[in-house]
Order: structure tokens, then sequence, then C-alpha cells
């Protein structure tokens, strides 16, 4: 657990302890699949930053791609105040 790094011809000595990281969200979403493009609505508003949500949507939606549901991303438009979002996919499925 202890460690010696070198920064800028300086030695510190660095011990690791472990931390709680906080709890994830889960939630539930409704969609609607058009085509090219994924309705998403009543997207909880959560404490996280919206390109974190747009992040979480976009990465949900192209993991599914392995489970025939989704597939690579062209654009994710996300309405933080509405609740909504749009995923636009590169080939339509």
């Amino acid at each position: 657990s202890k460690h010696c790094v070198e920064l800028e011809n300086r030695t510190a000595n660095v011990t690791v302890k472990p931390f709680d990281l906080d709890t994830g969200f889960q939630f539930e979403l409704h969609v609607t699949v058009s085509g090219k493009k994924i309705n998403v609505s009543e997207i909880p508003d959560l404490p996280i930053p919206k390109d974190w949500m747009r992040d979480k949507l976009e990465l949900h939606f192209y993991k599914t791609e392995q489970a025939a549901g989704g597939g690579e991303i062209k654009n994710v438009t996300y309405n933080k105040g509405s609740g909504t979002a749009v995923i636009t996919f590169l080939k339509p499925g």
C-alpha cells in the first residue's frame, strides 16, 4: 500500500487507502423506435451533468448492438428540461 512517486525531480511517498464511490442510479426509460432514430422519454432528472447523461444514453444504446437492438450511434440529442432524447444511428435497424 506504500509507493514512491517521482514528480518534477521530487520524490513523494504515498499510501493507498480505499474509499467509497457514490452509488449509481437506476431508472426506467420509455422508447419509441423508428428506422434510424429512437425517441426516449421520461428520463428522470438526475443530479448529473447533461453531458454525462448523453454519454450514458449513447453507451447504453451502442452496447445493445450485441443484443440485436442497438448499433453505432451518429448523434444523441438530450433535452434535460423535458426529460427526452433522440438517439440517431448510422444504419437503420
